[in-house]
């Protein structure tokens, strides 16, 4: 086959770098530096006689077999043709056309002989393993890399699966080696969140190992660079430490600081699936911070607004068909108490984000009720004590409202602990046992 048929031929697949870790000789610009002579810089290479083999870093035409028909020897000629395109490269003169159309080759063949590792056939479609449910990605553009060997996954030539519940992604070949456990098991039984700040043990008390995957680690990185996690504290190797950045609950609710901290990969994922779970019981973990952030304070009055107006729409039948509740449906637990946020809630409040959406949101229940619906008009309140003014609504700023009965009543008119209900007087002479009238004869 003429050289410009195969070179066109090298051409039409996708060209992709290569670990350079795995397939490059160590110290290469040193290997470059000895070997070249000085007479490999004229416009044609020196060649030997033996050097006509190798004339394009091949053998033999390996891509003219159809697919299947490699054997065990087929392997071996492409080791040694890879080797002999490297030789090659360094002979021939630097940037110039022949050295480009070898390297070009040297890629081909370094994607054949990976293709054959790494068969794709009778692989399945989904896999359970450690609690992860696997499943073959079809994609073959997107570029992704390793969890388990750190490594790039071409999709081209390489079968990778990832988990549907923590997104986990590797190799076919790595599936068999994996240790960590799907992080959403870990969400599913335990949605809590470390809430001491980086409760750092010393690396002596894991024996200074890697507390995943337990490689040896060390603070001078040798053998391998030991990397802190700021939300557990613990020490982790560069294979499941990538330096990621997340959000550390702690120091949100302890600190009100929103700076993003190095965390392994493990915690990475689990701060992810926890970001918009409700777990976070400010009142009871921190309730200082109600008296420091006035945000929080806006958020919650908005948030006790809204559980008033619960009432009004799960028994208006407008509402329910204009389904205003569903406008919280990201926040569900909004419509369900005032007390519970996620670690997002948090994040949002800070940069402003919650509270305009909020406010909009409860501008247009407040308008629905007050305004639009005729039968929530009708169970707003009249003021007992004063007998004037406006229909009142227990969200409205200027009420009180009793603790007992719920009556409304004006702010100016009503305090709880000197004023009595007139509404519950009445109720509690109700309460009291009616005496016989006794006849006189």
């Amino acid at each position: 086959m003429e050289y410009d048929e195969r070179l066109a031929r090298f051409r039409q697949g996708h060209l992709n770098p290569f670990n350079k870790a795995e397939d490059e000789p160590r110290g290469d610009k040193d290997l470059l530096h000895n070997e070249m002579k000085p007479d490999s810089f004229k416009s044609e290479p020196r060649f030997h006689p033996t050097d006509r083999v190798m004339d394009l870093g091949l053998a033999e035409d390996h891509f003219s077999r159809p697919v299947g028909s490699f054997i065990a020897s087929d392997i071996e000629h492409l080791k040694q043709a890879i080797e002999d395109c490297k030789r090659l490269i360094l002979e021939l003169p630097e940037h110039s056309e022949k050295q480009k159309d070898t390297v070009v080759k040297l890629i081909h063949l370094r994607l054949k002989l990976q293709e054959l590792k790494d068969p794709d056939e009778d692989e399945p479609n989904m896999r359970v393993l450690l609690e992860h449910r696997f499943y073959k990605e079809k994609s073959k553009s997107v570029k992704q890399t390793c969890d388990k060997c750190s490594a790039i996954i071409w999709g081209l030539i390489q079968t990778w699966y990832t988990c549907t519940g923590c997104s986990y992604r590797c190799h076919s070949k790595c599936l068999n080696t994996i240790t960590k456990p799907c992080v959403r098991s870990k969400v599913s039984h335990q949605s809590e969140y470390e809430l001491n700040i980086c409760p750092e043990s010393g690396l002596d008390s894991q024996d200074y190992r890697c507390a995943e995957c337990r490689a040896p680690v060390s603070l001078r990185g040798i053998p391998n660079e030991a990397r802190q996690c700021d939300y557990t504290g613990q020490y982790y190797c560069s294979n499941c430490h990538w330096n990621d950045m997340a959000v550390i609950p702690a120091r949100v609710i302890h600190n009100w600081e929103f700076e993003s901290r190095k965390v392994c990969r493990s915690s990475m994922r689990y701060l992810s699936l926890m970001m918009s779970r409700p777990v976070l019981k400010l009142k009871e973990i921190n309730p200082l911070l109600f008296n420091f952030v006035e945000e929080l304070v806006e958020i919650r009055k908005l948030r006790q607004d809204v559980l008033l107006m619960k009432p009004y729409f799960i028994t208006c039948k407008e509402a329910m068909e204009a389904r205003l509740l569903l406008q919280l449906q990201e926040r569900q637990h909004f419509v369900e108490n005032d007390e519970m946020y996620s670690l997002q809630d948090l994040i949002d409040i800070s940069s402003g984000r919650l509270s305009s959406s909020l406010t909009e949101i409860h501008t247009t229940f407040a308008k629905h009720i007050k305004l639009d619906c005729e039968r929530c008009q009708a169970k707003g309140f009249v003021c007992e004590l004063c007998k004037e003014g406006d229909v009142l609504f227990p969200f409205d700023s200027h009420t009180s409202v009793c603790h007992d009965c719920s009556a409304v009543f004006h702010r100016d008119c009503y305090y709880d602990n000197s004023t009595t209900c007139p509404k519950c007087a009445r109720m509690s002479e109700r309460k009291q046992p009616v005496v016989p009238l006794v006849s006189r004869e």
